[in-house]
């Protein structure tokens, strides 16, 4: 077991690998930024070190940096949490390079499904079912053939970035009258946000939604899911609240797609927790990405299962087998999780400043993952989450009633939040029906 682990990450992440950690026996480094340097994680971890100033290229994406910390602290791994360096098969290739184990896959694994071209190409290949689509990069100088491509997956389509992420990259086609020009306009954005103009087209879907399938593997031949979630409640393709399992699927369909990305760890040896990307309608699921890395939704899935994913991902990638066997891991109940963001509830622009008070929800099967606290200023320089609401009951309704409990509950004063869109999703009518697909929010909002 890694007896010294550096977190490159900031905010609840870090602090939720901290508690792992603590845990475990491991002890911790905490790097930060200067406009970090009062989070709760700094202060709790056995060492902490300043890796440059508030603006992330020169913190937290600052790899040699990191690479530094872990030097001089004598660590042994380092763990990437999500976002920042996460998915960044150079880091990952560093660390290890350094002499460090890196809490995730192999850099080999962060590239191949990186790509969205090469990683359906692999998902295809294993099994997994993935969205009609051009089955590679669309040819850069063959209009003719990109206009007979589309007319083979039919209209709407969606020309998609292969280096995308994050819902950019991104545009939705209904003719063919438009399709050159947006295919040209998606190379150029890709090229300026990621480097890499390849951009590919799929068949648009439109009405589903978006769930997917936790995995842990261990990169010596033995995989496991962890159920599924959904996650449709969706702002220009940011999640905002998230349920495990995903309501309404038949058990036919989830145990047929389980075995599928079970099947696809094991034949490309991953190595960590990851998560594959669905668009589910109709009662089909189509593969859209793999998230080579822990997801900000995965106290969901720790609540319907009782397990602590982030120390099975530190114990499989510091060298051990998988702790459990499939039929050990038993789904019970329903979770939600809503994440609290310090934006103005109605124009979503992002409120920094200080909380004068904070008191978060409490009672049976409420948890609240969160590095605030009374008195701490939240930075303008960041992502605009600073909290995780998760509750969990037997049954999906009381687990809904109870969100709504905690969330009038809870308080945060001194800025503004996104609590009072939460109180009226939970309140919704469709939305408490369960099923509602991608698109909902946006409509509801009239966005």
């Amino acid at each position: 077991m890694l007896e010294k682990i550096v977190i490159a990450n900031r905010g609840e992440i870090a602090l939720r690998i901290l508690r792992a950690c603590k845990e475990m026996g491991i002890k911790t480094v905490a790097v930060h930024s200067q406009a970090d340097r009062d989070l709760m994680h700094v202060r709790l971890a056995d060492e902490s070190v300043c890796i440059g100033p508030a603006p992330s290229p020169l913190s937290y994406l600052n790899i040699p940096a990191i690479i530094s910390a872990a030097e001089v602290t004598d660590s042994v791994g380092v763990h990437p949490g999500y976002g920042f360096l996460a998915e960044n098969a150079d880091f990952a290739e560093q660390v290890q390079k350094s002499g460090f184990a890196f809490i995730g896959p192999s850099a080999d694994t962060i590239r191949l499904m990186g790509d969205k071209v090469s990683a359906i190409e692999a998902m295809r290949k294993a099994g997994v079912p993935t969205v009609p689509g051009s089955n590679g990069p669309l040819p850069v100088d063959n209009k003719e053939r990109c206009l007979q491509i589309a007319r083979d997956i039919g209209y709407p389509v969606i020309i998609k970035a292969a280096a995308g992420g994050g819902g950019r990259g991104m545009r939705t086609v209904q003719s063919e009258a438009a399709l050159l020009n947006s295919i040209h306009v998606t190379r150029g954005e890709a090229a300026a946000a990621f480097g890499d103009g390849t951009v590919y087209m799929e068949k648009f879907l439109e009405n589903p939604r978006h769930v997917e399938i936790q995995v842990m593997g261990d990169g010596q031949g033995n995989a496991v899911h962890f159920y599924d979630r959904d996650c449709s409640l969706q702002r220009r393709h940011q999640k905002v609240l998230e349920e495990a399992p995903a309501p309404g699927i038949p058990d036919d369909i989830r145990e047929g797609v389980y075995s599928a990305c079970v099947n696809a760890c094991i034949e490309i040896g991953y190595r960590g927790a990851g998560t594959f990307e669905f668009l589910y309608e109709d009662g089909a699921f189509y593969f859209i990405e793999m998230n080579t890395r822990i997801q900000v939704e995965h106290p969901v899935t720790e609540m319907v299962t009782n397990f602590d994913l982030i120390k099975e991902q530190i114990r499989v990638c510091s060298g051990e087998k998988l702790s459990v066997k499939q039929e050990d891991i038993k789904l019970s109940g329903h979770a939600f999780e809503c994440r609290i963001n310090a934006e103005d509830p109605k124009t979503f622009m992002p409120c920094p400043g200080t909380v004068k008070i904070y008191h978060p929800p409490g009672g049976l099967g409420v948890r609240v993952d969160s590095h605030l606290y009374s008195g701490y200023s939240v930075p303008p320089n960041y992502d605009s989450m600073i909290a995780k609401v998760i509750t969990w009951a037997e049954d999906r309704t009381t687990a809904l009633d109870r969100m709504r409990s905690a969330l009038d509950e809870m308080v945060i004063d001194g800025i503004r939040t996104n609590i009072p869109l939460q109180q009226d999703l939970v309140r919704d009518g469709p939305f408490r029906e369960g099923g509602t697909n991608i698109h909902y929010l946006e409509k509801k909002l009239g966005l």
